[in-house]
């Protein structure tokens, strides 16, 4: 069994970008620049502006935070959106989900400039990459999908099962591991609350994707011998034993299934880290695509 080092992959992606940003500013030209738009004071989502930021730093991207209060109204945060959809020097930028409830996420994202669209979640970016065509994809899909080429893992022909169909992981996963290209060319099933026999159709899968939230959703019985599994799924789940009160828990029972596993994810240190890495790679594609403008 071999865990999938995220963290370490994540760095080494990380080292990649630094050297070719530093590239960029020794033939003169200037660094990628992100905006990061985050509304009220949700402390997971600070938590990980926080990390996007340090990560920018790190490979020399200039991050710009741009923070409301949750009162904020839509045609307010709309108004933003579109004044960084004309900034010239803003490569790309994210707004940070979730929203105050007053606000309809589904707005705000689909008004992004599907060019400045480092999160990849406008229905350009979506529409383009159900059909192949040039795209920015989105982060957690792409960062899973590096992360299985970085370790060897093939696609191409196997039977891969994702579960959970959000429209950040579970959809455009499944649309890129269809894709005719080397990473991809796999025979997907798309698996969601209401799937009936969940375990019989695990249970025939080479790789198994698990984005739901829901703590040990995956259990040794669903999956069979050999088989990768993708864990994105991460909780907090009430623990007195820590010194924290808590800890992080996957979609996946790990320490019953990862003994079956020729590949397993950890939570945390697994997909997390791909995730914001996968972020600063988009970035940098935007930045190229602006730069050409």
């Amino acid at each position: 069994m071999t865990i999938l080092n995220g963290k370490q992959i994540a760095a080494e992606i990380r080292s990649e970008l630094k050297a070719q940003i530093a590239t960029l500013l020794n033939q003169g030209k200037r660094a990628p620049k992100l905006g990061i738009v985050i509304v009220g004071h949700n402390p997971a989502s600070e938590t990980y502006v926080a990390n996007k930021i340090k990560a920018c730093a790190e490979v020399g991207i200039e991050a710009v935070k741009i923070a409301y209060e949750d009162t904020i109204s839509e045609q307010e945060l709309l108004a933003e959106v579109h004044k960084l959809n004309s900034d010239t020097s803003m490569d790309g930028f994210i707004v940070q989900l979730p929203l105050p409830k007053h606000i309809d996420e589904q707005t705000i994202t689909s008004a992004i400039d599907y060019q400045k669209d480092v999160d990849g979640l406008t229905p350009e970016n979506v529409g383009r990459a159900a059909k192949g065509l040039p795209c920015i994809v989105s982060a957690t899909p792409r960062g899973i999908r590096e992360l299985l080429s970085r370790y060897d893992i093939t696609t191409d022909g196997k039977h891969i099962v994702v579960i959970g169909r959000s429209n950040i992981v579970g959809k455009p996963m499944a649309t890129l591991l269809m894709q005719k290209h080397e990473r991809g060319n796999a025979t997907v099933t798309l698996c969601h609350s209401h799937t009936a026999h969940l375990k019989q159709i695990c249970l025939s899968a080479d790789i198994i994707i698990v984005a739901v939230g829901h703590p040990g959703l995956l259990t040794a019985d669903m999956v069979s011998e050999g088989a990768t599994i993708i864990d994105v799924g991460i909780t907090r789940v009430e623990d007195p034993s820590t010194e924290r009160g808590y800890r992080l828990a996957g979609d996946v029972d790990y320490e019953q299934v990862a003994p079956k596993c020729a590949y397993i994810t950890p939570v945390p240190g697994g997909v997390g880290p791909m995730t914001i890495v996968s972020l600063l790679q988009n970035t940098l594609q935007a930045y190229s695509l602006n730069s050409t403008l």
